[in-house]
């Protein structure tokens, strides 16, 4: 078995979701991984895709650039399938963005189509959409709160108090989640805790297979394995994503806090209450204002707001902190020393570049990542979308993780690709010209990317 530094890399210019099949088991076997010795007959296998959001604000297919492809997943639980000997149990199962519409995740990929072919192929599996509550968007603003089935398994809270990457961090109290009660994200990290809510189902399983879209993202940079685990949550308000500006104290949402930032984000805290305390009225005069208040202060994808920049310090924290959990969490609460098997299947056939994880442009790269150690592999992935590693605090600091280890390899720089391109087979940094060249969110303009050889005149 080779190191787990080592990631599969296989990239064939073209290549479409019609031939992810073969893909998908040759990325496998350059990375060296023998599937038998991470799933065994009888167990439970998770496959985590990355269902985020069918909706592109600008372009009717642009879920290809967002939603990891049915193909890719399917063709890893067929793999899965036959390295359990036909006996066990597999789960495809996310916790897509709330104001998802999973309906429309299911009419874009075909999910209960691919769930219905895999059964009839003898092969026990489920789609499950994690989440506890759907949440229909007017205006930009949340109007209405679903509630649903959830896991069929349940929840499980876990507090990673000191053992947390947010011990010691400034930000206690100030901390801003995914809902309009910023209160309660703040509850789950003061006074030494920090609680997360997992589905039971990533608590449970046998072995998990983070599979993501690959493509850029506001907070953290690039979205690969490590981020993509945000979607094995139960409750994303007890997720921190950033951290906000208090009257004296030094905040992460934006670069720079002055008194137009203030009004704003005074009268969005005022909004909030309404919408929530005022069924029906709130809802209408927070759209509005909402959409009054992109004009005076800017459209979110042209102002860095909410944290949507390389300064953010915050949400790299709590995706490395589930990361950890999904690793060594119990399903009693308590967290082992044995790591749980987890692995790394990253789907950039056709992967997003710019304004991601939402609305990014197509890179059609023919690319598929894997490997057994996720930051290994969301170091790859940076390093082959044309960005430097050391610069996403998502990726540094995932091999130098506080308290449980989320990787077992020495340093990100040391991470080698096994590939079929020759320029990238055996090199622990491929060449920046031989790489991909994308933009990145434009938070992270300027940052992100390698520098590039001059070209002489």
């Amino acid at each position: 078995m080779r190191s787990s530094c080592e990631v599969g890399a296989f990239q064939q210019a073209g290549l479409g979701y019609e031939d992810a099949g073969p893909a998908v088991a040759e990325c496998i076997r350059l990375a060296g991984v023998d599937l038998r010795d991470w799933m065994r007959p009888g167990e439970t296998v998770l496959l985590k895709p990355n269902w985020v959001k069918a909706e592109h604000p600008r372009h009717a297919d642009g879920w290809r650039t967002v939603m990891t492809g049915t193909a890719v997943v399917e063709a890893m639980a067929r793999l899965a399938w036959g390295a359990m000997e036909g006996r066990g149990r597999i789960v495809v199962a996310d916790a897509p963005q709330t104001d998802s519409s999973f309906a429309a995740i299911d009419a874009c990929l075909g999910l209960r189509a691919m769930e219905a072919r895999l059964r009839a192929s003898g092969i026990d599996a489920s789609v499950v959409d994690l989440r506890q509550e759907e949440w229909v968007q007017r205006d930009g603003v949340i109007s209405e709160r679903r509630k649903l089935a959830g896991d069929p398994a349940g929840y499980v809270a876990f507090d990673l108090a000191e053992r947390s990457e947010f011990a010691d961090h400034a930000g206690a109290g100030r901390y801003y989640g995914a809902d309009y009660d910023a209160g309660e994200v703040n509850r789950h990290h003061t006074g030494g805790r920090h609680e997360y809510l997992l589905a039971r189902t990533a608590v449970e399983a046998d072995c998990v297979v983070s599979i993501p879209k690959l493509k850029t993202h506001k907070k953290t940079g690039i979205t690969a394995g490590l981020k993509n685990l945000v979607g094995v949550n139960g409750d994303k308000n007890w997720l921190p994503h950033h951290t906000e500006f208090g009257w004296q104290a030094v905040g992460d949402e934006r670069p720079a806090g002055d008194w137009k930032m203030r009004v704003e984000r005074a009268a969005a805290r005022g909004l909030r209450r309404l919408n929530r305390a005022v069924p029906g009225l709130g809802p209408l005069v927070h759209g509005r204002a909402h959409t009054l208040g992109g004009k005076i202060f800017g459209e979110t994808e042209q102002v860095v707001r909410s944290g949507n920049w390389h300064g953010n310090d915050t949400c790299w924290r709590m995706c490395l902190d589930l990361n950890k959990l999904v690793l060594y969490g119990r399903p009693d609460g308590s967290l082992g020393a044995h790591r749980r098997r987890y692995l790394v299947l990253g789907d950039g056939l056709v992967a997003g570049e710019g304004a991601g994880p939402m609305n990014p442009d197509p890179v059609a790269a023919g690319l598929l990542l894997f490997g057994t150690d996720a930051a290994s592999v969301d170091a790859a992935a940076a390093t082959l979308m044309g960005f430097d590693a050391e610069r996403i605090p998502l990726v540094r600091e995932a091999f130098r993780t506080r308290g449980y280890a989320v990787s077992v390899g020495g340093d990100w720089c040391e991470v080698r690709l096994r590939s079929n391109r020759p320029a990238w087979d055996g090199r622990a940094l491929p060449d920046v010209e031989e790489t991909f060249h994308f933009e990145p969110h434009f938070g992270w303009r300027g940052i992100l990317e390698r520098e590039r050889p001059e070209v002489a005149a």
